[in-house]
């Protein structure tokens, strides 16, 4: 087994860990259950840890799979690796490839929406549903996301997000409805306690910006090879980032999109896991009529 960068909790986190060896370095992985494979893609700054809550609760029905891109949770933090959302979807690609899934529903969140859907769009024959929440598929445009990535790609928010824990101290305490338990922030805190184990946190925030022409192509492949796909919209209301208005854009694309509504903000896996899993079993339960 590969040297982990630390140890989580295992009353927090009762997983058995997998590796998926590839080039970038191991990649870890939770897969839990059997059924029709779920894939759960985590964002800036977390790891697949977020999505605990929601994978115990769907295992006895579906196989849960939940990566750690390089340089997040207990994966590999290799210094030849760029940690752009483009190379991470390339993981993620390979690890589908790997695990050779088939009927397959990806759910992304924060950053884990546009490397999710650009996995769906270049697998599109695995693909069976979307779960998208909190998240985006175009070029930053409108002030709060404008305006959080210039801050974040700046020199001074740069160095701090490498020299210090800044983004688990201070960011991700706002971006949940309740106070996350010490153990918790804990399990977050220790995942990038390392200046190498936060440069993928610091280029997720550069790259708000810097993905420009990426987004650009991932939003003319989402609306060219996607819109037929059924998708799921679960979405905290009380996220500053992504109010409620920026389904409108998810509605302009998709043909066939039911929404969850969700008392939450931007990390809705903590602040509504119970709500998250039922709407997938509804959305994904047999048509009773076919």
């Amino acid at each position: 087994m590969p040297r982990e960068p630390f140890t989580p909790d295992p009353r927090l986190f009762p997983f058995e860990r997998h590796w998926f060896e590839h080039p970038a370095g191991p990649v870890h992985y939770v897969d839990e259950g059997e059924g029709p494979p779920i894939l759960f893609l985590h964002g800036n700054p977390t790891w697949s840890f977020l999505y605990r809550g929601i994978v115990i609760r769907l295992r006895k029905r579906f196989r849960c799979i939940a990566p750690d891109y390089p340089g997040f949770g207990l994966s590999a933090r290799p210094s030849n690796y760029g940690y752009s959302p483009a190379e991470h979807a390339g993981v993620i690609r390979d690890l589908v490839r790997h695990l050779d899934l088939a009927g397959l529903t990806v759910m992304g969140q924060d950053w884990g929406g546009p490397i999710g859907l650009r996995v769906a769009a270049d697998e599109r024959p695995r693909l069976r549903a979307l779960v998208m929440g909190n998240t985006w598929f175009w070029p930053a445009e409108g002030r709060p996301m404008n305006a959080f990535g210039y801050v974040m790609a700046s020199a001074p928010a740069q160095s701090l997000l490498r020299k210090r824990n800044l983004f688990v101290d201070r960011l991700m305490p706002l971006g949940v409805l309740h106070r996350l338990a010490p153990e918790v922030m804990r399990q977050y805190r220790d995942a990038q306690s390392e200046a190498l184990g936060r440069e993928g946190i610091a280029e997720f925030s550069r790259h708000v910006t810097a993905s420009r022409p990426w987004l650009e192509n991932l939003e003319d492949d989402v609306e060219r090879t996607l819109a037929d796909v059924p998708l799921l919209l679960t979405w905290g209301t009380r996220d500053p980032l992504f109010p409620p208005s920026t389904m409108d854009r998810f509605r302009l694309v998709f043909d066939d999109v039911t929404i969850a509504r969700l008392e939450a903000k931007h990390f809705i896996q903590e602040d509504a896991p119970a709500e998250i899993a039922e709407a997938i079993e509804d959305f994904l339960a047999p048509d009773p009529t076919t």
